[in-house]
Order: C-alpha cells, then sequence, then structure tokens
C-alpha cells in the first residue's frame, strides 16, 4: 500500500505545489497547480498525489484535511465543496491584489473594491484566514479584512470552501477563503519586477491633491500629521469643549497642520502609476536529517485615481433629485509589503513561521458644487475634502506538524495579528452662493464660507483604530483504518479594538463677508482665529471612544470515513461559545457607560456525503447550521462616515447574532487533469438576519443602521466548466504546443426578506414601549443587500504548454445588487456592476545574457464599463454614485535570477 500523503507530506498541495524553483525556459503552464515563478515543474508531491492511493491531503494552518483516491485535483478529492486558485490561476487573470483574482470564481463577487460575497450573501457572511488563522480588520466599519490590501505576490493560492465543516469557525455563513501565504522554496531563487499602468480617466488628466508631507510618496507620514499636543492633551482630560475656554480653543485651533492639510491643488496633468517587486528564497541541510528553508518577498505600489462623480438624493424619487452634486475626487494609494518565512522540516516533523507586513495608504482630495434644496433653495454649495487614510497589518504566525506514527498526528497553530487604521486631519470646507440671502452674501456670486453649519462649515476629524487578534488551536487525528480517521480539535480566538472618532468644527460669529470668501489656510489662519475670535465645537458625540472585544473557545470532533466503495463521509459537530462586547468609553466623565454583550453558545452540526461513482463522477451532499455575529462598529450608536460610499452610519446596540441552516447538492465531474464540469444547487435559511435600513431628513442628511430582520432566505445553482482543448493537430508549427484554454462559470440566485404582520424589530432608536413594525424598516420579499441574481466569468485564452506564452480573455458579468435599503421605504439603492471585458498577456522572454523573464501586459475594462449607483421609481433615476471607471493599461517585467 503507498503511503499516505499527510499535512507534511503535502504541505505543497496548496502552497508548495507553487513553491518557486529555478526558473527554466520551459513552462507547465498546462498544471494550474504550478507556476509560482515565471515557469515551474510539477513537484514530487504532486506527483505522488496523482499516483498514490489513499490520500490526506492537509493544507497548513488551516485544517482543511482532504481525503480521496488517486487525483491531484484538490477539488475533487476534498470531502466538501471547495474552489482552489492556485497560483497559476492567479497569474492568468494577472490581477495584482487577492480580490480581483477571487471574483473569478464560481459564486463570488467583490464589493467595494475588496469586500468577497459569496454566493449573494454579504461580507458579514464570509470568513477570510490566513494559513488557517483568522485576520483582525483596519476598517471601522467591518469586523472582517478587507481582500484588496493583499497583494497576489505574497499569496501563493486560495482555497474557497463552501459547505462548513466542523474544523472551521462557525461563522461560515456564505463560506470561508483561506489564503495561503507561499511556501518555503526547495531551491534557492531571486526575481525583481517592475511595472506602470495608465488609466484613460485619471493618467495625464486633470486632478486633485494637496501637499500633505514631504514623505507622502512612501505611505508613511514623516509626522506632520500627528495629533498636536493641545489637542491631545483636551482629548485626554475628558473635558467637553463646550466647558473649554475660547482662549483655550484658539489655541488647540492654532496648533493644527493648516496650509498643507488643507489647500487643495489642481494637478492637470496626474502621473502614471508604478510598482516594483523582489522577492526571493533559498534552502540548505543543518546536520544530517534537517533542511531549513526561508523565503522572502517586498513589493511597493503607487496608484492615482480620479473619479468625476454625479451623487444625488431624493425624498420622494419619482420627484427627482432634492440634492445633487457633482465631485471630482483623487485618490493616491500607496501600497508597501514584506512577508518573511522560515520553515524546519525534519524526518515528517515540519516547524513554519510565517511574517507578514502590509500597509495601504491613501491621499485623497476632492472637490464638489451642487445644490441642496432641503438648506438653501436655489444655493449652490462648493465642498473641499482633504484627507488620509492609513491602514496597516502585521501577522505572525506560527505551525507545527508532528507524525508520530503511521496512525497518530498533531497539529498546532498560533498567530498574533495586528491591525491599525489611522486617518488624521480629515478636513471638510462648505462655502456657500445664493442670491436669494442679500444679507448673507451681498456680493451674490461669490462664496462665501459662515461657519455656521448652514451656510458654510469648516471640520477637522481625527480617527484612530487598533486591533489585536490572538488565536490559536490544535487537532489531535487519530486514523483507526486507512479509510477511518478520526479528529478532536480546539481553536481559540482573542480580539480587542479600540475605536475613537473626534470630529471638530469651527464656530464663528459675524465673520465679515471678505474673510468667508478667503481660501480654506486663511480663513483658518492664526490672525483669523484671533482676530474675529473663532472656536470649536465636538460633534463627536457622548462617546467618541469604543472598546470592543471577541472572545471565542471552540471545541469539535469530526469523522472521516469510507462507508462502503464509493461511499465516504464527512461529519462533525462544533460547540461554540463566543463573548462579544462593545462598551462607549465615558471620555467626559458623565457617569454613563454605555455596554452592550452578546453571549451566546452554539452546537453547530455539519455533514457531507460524497459517491464517487466512479469515470472522475461523484456527488455530494452537505447539510448545516452556522451563525453570523454583528460587527463591532454596529453594535454601538456611534457616528461613522464611510468615504467610499459617502454615507452616515450609525450602529445598533440590540442586535443579535443571525442563525442560518444550510444545504447543498452538488454533481462533479473530472474528465482529466484540472478538466471539470461540475453543478450545484443551494440554499439556507437565516434567522435574525442583520441588514441595513436608511432614513433621509427633509435636508436630505441619510443615515444608515442595522436592525434584525425576522428571517431570510436564499437559494440558487451554479454550473462551472474547464477545458483544454490540445492545438497539436493543426499543421502549424506554431500551435504544435499550444491548446485553448476555456473556463467558465455561472452563478444564479434569488433571496428574500421573510417579513410578517406581527413581526417586529428592534432599532437604534428603540427606548421603551411596545417593538416597532419589522415592517417599517424592511420591505417583504426584498433582496438581500449585496445579492445578484445572476454572476457569469469567462476566460478564453491561448496558451503554451512547452513555455510560458499565455493569451487570455476575461469577462465578468454580475447583474444590478441592492447596496442599501432605500431611505424611509423609498426603493432600494441599487448597484450596477454589469459587464466588464478584460485582456491579459504573458510571455517568457530570454534577456542578454541568458536571463529569462517574463512580459506581461493587461487591458482592463475594455469596454469602458460605468460605475452606477442609484434609485429608480417611475422611469426616473437618482444616482447616489455614478462614474467613469475609466481602460486601464499596464505593463510589468519580472526577471529571474
Amino acid at each position: 500500500m503507498s503511503k499516505p500523503l499527510t499535512l507534511a507530506r503535502l504541505l505543497l498541495i496548496s502552497t508548495a505545489l507553487v513553491a518557486p524553483v529555478a526558473m527554466a525556459q520551459t513552462d507547465t503552464s498546462s498544471s494550474s497547480a504550478g507556476d509560482a515563478g515565471l515557469s515551474t515543474t510539477p513537484s514530487a508531491a504532486d506527483e505522488a498525489a496523482a499516483q498514490s492511493g489513499d490520500v490526506d491531503v492537509s493544507i497548513p494552518g488551516s485544517d482543511i484535511v482532504v481525503t480521496g483516491r488517486r487525483t491531484s485535483n484538490i477539488s475533487q478529492a476534498a470531502p466538501q465543496v471547495v474552489n482552489v486558485l492556485s497560483a497559476a490561476d492567479i497569474k492568468r487573470t494577472g490581477e495584482g491584489d487577492i480580490a480581483g483574482s477571487l471574483q473569478r470564481v464560481t459564486g463570488l463577487s467583490v464589493v467595494s473594491g475588496g469586500y468577497v460575497y459569496v454566493r449573494g450573501l454579504g461580507d458579514r457572511y464570509s470568513l477570510a484566514l490566513l494559513n488557517g488563522s483568522p485576520l483582525p480588520s483596519p476598517e471601522p466599519l467591518k469586523r472582517v479584512v478587507p481582500l484588496d490590501i493583499f497583494p497576489t505576490s505574497v499569496i501563493a493560492s486560495t482555497l474557497v470552501q463552501k459547505s462548513f465543516s466542523a474544523n472551521f469557525p462557525g461563522e461560515f455563513g456564505g463560506g470561508v477563503i483561506n489564503l495561503t501565504t507561499k511556501a518555503i522554496p526547495t531551491e534557492s531563487y531571486l526575481e525583481i519586477g517592475v511595472g506602470s499602468s495608465a488609466n484613460t480617466e485619471t493618467s495625464g488628466q486633470l486632478g486633485y491633491t494637496y501637499y500633505g508631507s514631504k514623505s507622502d510618496w512612501t505611505g508613511f507620514d514623516d509626522s506632520s500629521r500627528d495629533v498636536p499636543p493641545l489637542l491631545k492633551d483636551a482629548f485626554g482630560a475628558g473635558v467637553p469643549f463646550a466647558n473649554i475656554d475660547r482662549s483655550d480653543q484658539q489655541a488647540i485651533a492654532m496648533q493644527f497642520l493648516n496650509s498643507k492639510t488643507s489647500v487643495l491643488q489642481r494637478t492637470n496633468s496626474l502621473p502614471f502609476n508604478f510598482s516594483g517587486s523582489i522577492n526571493g528564497g533559498t534552502a540548505f541541510d543543518v546536520g544530517s536529517d534537517a533542511r531549513v528553508g526561508i523565503i522572502a518577498t517586498a513589493g511597493y505600489s503607487n496608484k492615482w485615481r480620479t473619479r468625476d462623480n454625479l451623487q444625488q438624493a431624493s425624498l420622494t424619487v419619482e420627484e427627482g433629485a432634492g440634492k445633487s452634486y457633482n465631485q471630482v475626487v483623487t485618490d493616491n494609494q500607496v501600497t508597501v509589503n514584506g512577508l518573511l518565512g522560515v520553515g524546519v522540516e525534519w524526518g515528517e516533523q515540519k516547524l513554519r513561521w510565517t511574517n507578514l507586513y502590509i500597509r495601504d495608504t491613501l491621499k485623497r482630495a476632492s472637490l464638489a458644487i451642487g445644490q441642496n434644496d432641503g438648506q438653501i433653495q436655489g444655493a449652490d454649495y462648493l465642498t473641499q475634502q482633504t484627507a488620509w487614510y492609513e491602514r496597516q497589518l502585521i501577522d505572525t504566525q506560527f505551525v507545527g506538524e508532528f507524525k508520530f506514527d503511521d496512525a497518530l498526528s498533531l497539529d498546532v497553530r498560533g498567530g498574533y495579528a495586528n491591525s491599525q487604521r489611522e486617518a488624521p486631519y480629515e478636513r471638510e470646507f462648505v462655502y456657500v452662493r445664493s442670491n436669494r440671502d442679500l444679507d448673507i452674501d451681498p456680493v451674490g456670486d461669490r462664496f462665501i464660507n459662515a461657519l455656521n453649519r448652514q451656510r458654510g462649515d469648516a471640520s477637522v476629524t481625527f480617527s484612530d483604530l487598533n486591533e489585536d487578534l490572538w488565536s490559536g488551536g490544535a487537532d489531535l487525528s487519530y486514523k483507526i483504518a486507512p479509510s477511518f480517521t478520526v479528529t478532536a480539535g480546539y481553536a481559540y480566538t482573542d480580539t480587542k479594538r479600540t475605536s475613537s472618532r473626534y470630529e471638530l468644527h469651527f464656530d464663528a460669529v459675524n465673520l465679515p463677508v471678505p474673510v468667508q470668501q478667503l481660501r480654506p489656510d486663511y480663513l483658518l489662519s492664526d490672525a483669523t482665529i484671533q482676530l474675529y475670535d473663532l472656536g470649536l465645537l465636538d460633534f463627536s458625540g457622548p462617546y467618541p471612544v469604543y472598546d470592543a472585544a471577541l472572545r471565542v473557545h471552540a471545541g469539535y470532533g469530526q469523522v472521516k470515513a469510507e462507508l462502503f466503495p464509493g461511499l465516504s463521509i464527512d461529519a462533525g459537530v462544533r460547540y461554540e461559545n463566543g463573548r462579544q462586547s462593545v462598551t462607549g468609553v465615558d471620555v467626559y466623565s458623565t457617569g454613563e457607560t454605555p455596554f452592550n454583550q452578546v453571549k451566546n453558545d452554539y452546537w453547530l452540526p455539519a455533514v457531507t456525503l460524497t459517491y464517487d461513482v466512479g469515470g472522475g463522477l461523484q456527488f455530494r451532499a452537505s447539510g448545516s447550521k452556522t451563525i453570523a455575529r454583528p460587527q463591532f462598529r454596529e453594535l454601538i450608536a456611534q457616528p461613522f462616515i464611510d468615504t467610499e460610499s459617502n454615507r452616515f452610519y450609525r450602529g445598533n446596540p440590540f442586535l443579535q447574532d443571525s442563525e442560518l441552516w444550510n444545504a447543498d447538492i452538488r454533481a462533479e465531474w473530472y474528465m482529466g487533469r484540472d478538466e471539470r464540469l461540475t453543478a450545484s444547487a443551494f440554499y439556507k435559511k437565516i434567522d435574525n438576519p442583520i441588514e441595513t435600513f436608511t432614513t433621509i431628513t427633509d435636508t436630505y442628511a441619510v443615515t444608515t443602521s442595522f436592525a434584525n430582520a425576522p428571517e431570510a432566505t436564499l437559494y440558487g445553482f451554479e454550473v462551472e466548466a474547464q477545458k483544454y482543448i490540445p492545438l497539436d493537430g493543426m499543421d502549424s508549427n506554431f500551435f504544435q504546443t499550444r491548446r485553448v484554454v476555456l473556463i467558465g462559470n455561472y452563478t444564479y440566485t434569488q433571496s428574500e426578506l421573510k417579513v410578517s404582520d406581527g413581526d417586529t424589530t428592534i432599532p437604534y432608536t428603540y427606548t421603551t414601549g411596545d417593538l416597532p413594525a419589522a415592517s417599517d424598516y424592511f420591505v417583504d420579499g426584498a433582496p438581500l443587500t449585496g445579492q445578484s441574481d445572476h454572476l457569469v466569468n469567462v476566460q478564453i485564452g491561448l496558451e503554451d504548454t512547452d513555455k510560458l506564452s499565455q493569451q487570455t480573455l476575461l469577462l465578468t458579468y454580475a447583474s444590478p445588487r441592492v447596496t442599501s435599503r432605500g431611505p424611509n421605504l423609498q426603493p432600494d439603492i441599487k448597484e450596477k456592476p454589469g459587464l466588464t471585458l478584460d485582456f491579459v498577456a504573458r510571455q517568457g522572454v530570454t534577456l542578454p545574457g541568458g536571463i529569462n523573464s517574463e512580459f506581461k501586459f493587461e487591458a482592463r475594462n475594455i469596454t469602458g464599463r460605468k460605475y452606477q449607483e442609484f434609485q429608480e421609481a417611475g422611469g426616473t433615476k437618482i444616482f447616489y454614485n455614478r462614474y467613469k471607471i475609466g481602460t486601464t493599461i499596464a505593463a510589468s517585467l519580472t526577471v529571474a535570477f
């Protein structure tokens, strides 16, 4: 009998199959598991997996154990419904971040840049892991990490599991996304890459920026934006700004970094984007039976994006927009990343230590002009905004894999991760021009700033977030028989977050009109502050700081067995004890500390049956129970502005956990290596789903909040096909080693909220008395937010099986989906993703001196799809966001030494 391939032995099925090797001129692009360097050859583990009898495939740190027979297809051998995005798949798409690559996976869509929706369920129902360990989020509104911060250069492969198994955390609504970093190499290598890109709506076009600091191009501020000393003292003193002397307020205001953060500068020709990377690794023997491997990567990218955006709002959609702005916003995004991994092997024992650093900085400048009939009819409003957002993730993980004999094995893992988000000096200036109010504006044709928030405003906001996450776990497996394995495991996570947001507005009395017309830095200069007695007003609310925590203890047991030839079972149950709390910090010594806690214990069963008919055909059926917890920000009624959607959010301390019942059936036919045809159907019932609702005032101030709807259902089906067509039968020598690649998938999803008479909910505005009717906030039959009825992905390519040469067309389509409930039960706000067509070409090139390299060319959004987010009723559309995305052309060169 062939020896089973354990986690230690098949460390590379998901990772080391993509481990870089010395780059040769040949490229086995025929293997979707290869291609981590510019070319690869099938690894020994890959060949062993293909030739072995019973196979146990474990993926490092992920608790994924795959039991199968004579196959190298992980999706086929896995006991669950999984999709694997290998390094070859990632490189074929040409995406720069992992979120872009994941949108090609069956049933997945990416919303707001980096949040992955699985089968139409929002990001709250998705679980992201790194090497099997949880990740903290650098986003104030989310507990899930945005995947667009992960460059593809540090990710070796991605596994998406859509059916729950007890070894995963219980917050598994739509699925789990396990990112696997590059594995320890078997040979020494070094790669250096550079690239550049241009966008038709941004590069060489008009845009806006501001000075900030001299080191902004690095993504690191030179400390210029640090909170000023007097303001920091005021935050720490616990004295409301209303009780601070006016002279002390002025002293604080005069310490603000003024002109460098407030003066908007027009740039007539924005620069092209640039990126660079370096990665390498080596391995060496220590003693007679141990081997040590080291891998390191580093990357830098600097990107620009300008959006000429139409933003509207309406109290009654049929009557048209009552608020309408045209906004030009320019974002300069700088990303710095690094990875250091060390691995040790001796015998069948393995240790792996992985360290990841990602810093993503966004420098934003915008200018908007428009009208708001809810304030002054016929007046023009000019709004200028500047901001600086730092997101940072530091993650260190340790994994140990120990095999005591042929039957008993132990896997242990532990990790610490820290995420931070700092947003100092979010500045906004509002100027008003009106011919109808001569007392305010005797000139009539100039913008003025009265600093009274009805006719002009100026504000500055400081935000900070820090989250620490400790995690650990162990799995003990015992093989009773070759086809019967039992596993017992324990997992622990402890998350702690502190978040603060201080919003300060400038206050003036009887400011002369000539002064109101000054540009921002003169308007708020030291001389103006002192001469005209400007003060500060605190709009942060009574609790500008909150602490949050989530601690989960989980124990689980699993059985994997072959009941009789062809029929296998993967069954288990997870017990999960979760304690989640959010506490408002009593900064101003009011004597009250808002506190909300959600404490629940769950038994979460899961079972999957797989019947292998033979000939590559098999059928699956699975059922499970999972949960979804509220996110931290949603549990406290603290205001927050989401700058991406330009929306005002407020949490709800009355939210409760959601419970999901899941069912899947699936048919799979594997025609050959990496060739497959699959079809599946799925159904989910959600009790107490957390949904957004929106309210709007007569001044067009829109507030989005959260509440538990009574119930929701979701169902649909998926089909997926992957096929290679060799062209060696053609007469031309050009086609002798080439083949056509055909990859396609389609997902149909339907969901609806269930709201009946007598159903109630608890909004954040609730105080006492009878609970409000759920129908006041949710419409029966409405789809879940984020769910598209149709998702389509098609890849058509031509590639060489002997050397690196790939040309691929990629088409993605998503039908409209709800992004937020319509204000005051008006029509829902929908996003229209539409159709996107991309082209990616990769070509191996030999440089002088025999140096192997890869040249990549990309054309993104060839058809020029626009972004549209709107309400519609009676043939009238209200655009919350509408702008041109533009077409992006990119080229890069990677050289291997």
